[in-house]
């Protein structure tokens, strides 16, 4: 079924209110791999609710709990991340109470044989004062949904990365990591059904696209921010190919005048996995 674009752009779900515990932020930072180590303290911190710091990356977490994209009609055997970014304006706390704004912003047409691009915002705000937690804007790839008569994703320049990288940092994702961070809200069978990743095309069940993202924040976070999270500001990713679980993702990263751009590649296939990185550090 055709995109029916004027449908899709008055997607939105306004103030739906949200709770989420320090359990959840736990669930989250051992879905990412932290607390591998239980002396390391610095990993400790994230998974222990003594004096327990939300990750950073968690706010992604709050995309799994709007059910707009469910709206659109899509065919969401054939969907999959394009790309992710989060904005925050203030620490995640390790539990709290918040309110989310959701729409689509923008819908673009890559044709009938390449699918459509659905962008969409999810503004973050704390309960208890109305602050601004964070904002997230995610592009979803329909590849079954091109070809409505809408306009085409517009020329961007990609980031030139023709330098040695300034750092080089790499994390060991383990077998039942997309186990573990399923639990965080997305349960989507390719990610733990053998049976279901073959018929979409992979030998064996991939890890989840936000799962190597929060892989790669743990790596600006250790490298970047002197190990302290609260510093990350931006942090924003295009996905270019799954991970296995139990891949190395070594993440590169290039300091370009006031601005941070990275990568990051699976060591086992040297393939890039993540690109268009760039983020900003307080």
């Amino acid at each position: 079924m055709a995109i029916n674009y004027d449908e899709i752009m008055s997607l939105e779900e306004k103030n739906l209110e949200l709770s989420y515990s320090q359990r959840d932020s736990i669930i989250y930072s051992l879905g990412i791999g932290l607390g591998k180590d239980p002396m390391d303290t610095n990993e400790l911190k994230y998974v222990y609710e003594n004096g327990l710091i939300a990750f950073p990356s968690m706010a992604t977490n709050f995309q799994y709990k709007s059910p707009l994209l469910l709206k659109a009609k899509l065919n969401m055997v054939m969907v999959v991340h394009g790309e992710q970014g989060i904005t925050l304006h203030q620490p995640m706390p390790s539990s709290a109470d918040v309110i989310l704004d959701t729409r689509v912003i923008n819908c673009f047409d890559r044709g009938e044989s390449k699918g459509a691009i659905i962008e969409t915002e999810t503004k973050v705000k704390l309960k208890k004062d109305d602050s601004p937690l964070c904002t997230l804007i995610s592009k979803t790839f329909a590849r079954g949904d091109g070809g409505f008569g809408g306009e085409d994703v517009p020329a961007s320049t990609p980031i030139e990365l023709d330098s040695k990288p300034d750092i080089v940092h790499e994390v060991s994702t383990t077998e039942d990591q997309a186990l573990i961070f399923r639990l965080s809200g997305d349960s989507n069978p390719l990610h733990s059904d053998p049976n279901f990743a073959k018929m979409a095309g992979y030998p064996k069940p991939i890890l989840h696209g936000l799962c190597s993202y929060g892989v790669a924040c743990r790596s600006i976070v250790e490298v970047l921010c002197e190990k302290d999270s609260k510093k990350l500001k931006r942090f924003d990713v295009r996905f270019s190919s799954p991970v296995f679980p139990g891949e190395t993702i070594v993440t590169e990263i290039w300091k370009k005048d006031d601005n941070v751009h990275f990568q990051s590649k699976v060591k086992e296939r040297d393939k890039v996995v993540l690109k268009n990185g760039i983020c900003e550090i307080l």
